[in-house]
């Protein structure tokens, strides 16, 4: 949810949200217990990196007899703890360039594990009831004429644009100084303290202006319009401190541990080949998000119905 950190889940435990672990005492079973059918794989925060997680665990699990044992971590240490063979795969990332320069490229402790099948996309989003009112609301260049719609006790007398974690992939600081705007920004904590406070928002119908993501199940309960940014240019955010345009659309990949991907067997074979769709994730992140199914339940709920999809996995 998403990271540079989410130029990003980066990452919730969102139900999580976001949160880190401590890495230094852990390690794969994978890389430590020679042929063990054993496999660690990183959680990030977000409710659709969990679902990832959960359907892959289902199936090593059910299908294919491994252990998995999972590791919640924030974004960038993830790409650290994979690369030393603590976990052995990442299944959502939402890009760092210099990870991957690092780790992929020059030491190549880390293999590239292929497409997940979803674009993200990271924006600022404010809900379709107010563009009803505001219409010209939905342009940058207007939001300065709004800022006292936004205002909460938090901003300091300019309008709150809502963020996330701080660990997730965001620009927005720098957005707000290097567009001029009357804005400040204010972390919720976690994707599921933003969540509640955008619900309660639009219970009583009130304006908001938010940093959000897609794929993201909320969208289906809240909607949303983006606030158009300035066009996104390849390599218009090189310089974190002087971003003035939009988050990309980002295809979503998996990286697995460069040991693990060569040596991890069935369980290697199948990550590698584990790809689904935005509705798909949604799906499984709904039942778990707002239905309140464990991982595990919503997994399964999701295997029974799309075999044809998941056996394809197995081949």
């Amino acid at each position: 949810m998403r990271i540079r950190g989410l130029a990003a889940f980066g990452a919730l435990l969102l139900l999580t949200g976001c949160g880190a672990a401590d890495m230094t005492e852990q390690a794969s079973p994978f890389a430590n217990a020679g042929g063990a059918r054993s496999v660690t794989l990183s959680v990030q925060s977000w409710v659709g990196a969990q679902a990832n997680v959960a359907v892959a665990q289902y199936l090593l699990e059910h299908e294919l007899g491994y252990r998995v044992d999972t590791v919640q971590v924030d974004e960038v240490p993830a790409w650290d703890a994979l690369s030393q063979g603590r976990v052995d795969a990442i299944l959502e990332d939402w890009g760092h360039p210099e990870q991957q320069k690092r780790y992929v490229e020059d030491k190549k402790t880390i293999s590239d594990g292929g497409g997940l099948g979803v674009t993200g996309h990271i924006g600022w989003f404010v809900p379709t009831y107010l563009v009803k009112q505001h219409p010209d609301i939905t342009d940058w260049k207007n939001l300065n004429k709004y800022a006292s719609l936004f205002r909460t006790p938090e901003s300091g007398g300019k309008g709150q644009l809502m963020d996330g974690s701080p660990s997730y992939v965001t620009n927005d600081k720098a957005l707000v100084k290097n567009l001029k705007l009357d804005y400040q920004v204010v972390f919720a904590g976690s994707e599921a303290a933003q969540i509640t406070q955008m619900k309660q928002f639009a219970k009583e119908r009130k304006p908001f202006l938010t940093y959000w993501y897609a794929p993201q199940w909320l969208f289906e309960q809240v909607p949303m319009t983006e606030v158009k940014l300035p066009a996104y240019e390849e390599g218009c955010d090189a310089d974190p401190a002087e971003v003035a345009c939009a988050y990309p659309h980002t295809p979503l990949k998996k990286y697995l541990n460069a040991d693990f991907a060569e040596h991890g067997g069935k369980a290697a074979a199948f990550l590698k080949k584990f790809a689904w769709t935005t509705d798909d994730q949604n799906e499984v992140s709904l039942l778990i998000a707002d239905r309140k199914l464990t991982p595990e339940q919503a997994a399964k709920k999701w295997v029974d119905g799309h075999t044809s999809t998941w056996k394809v996995w197995l081949s």
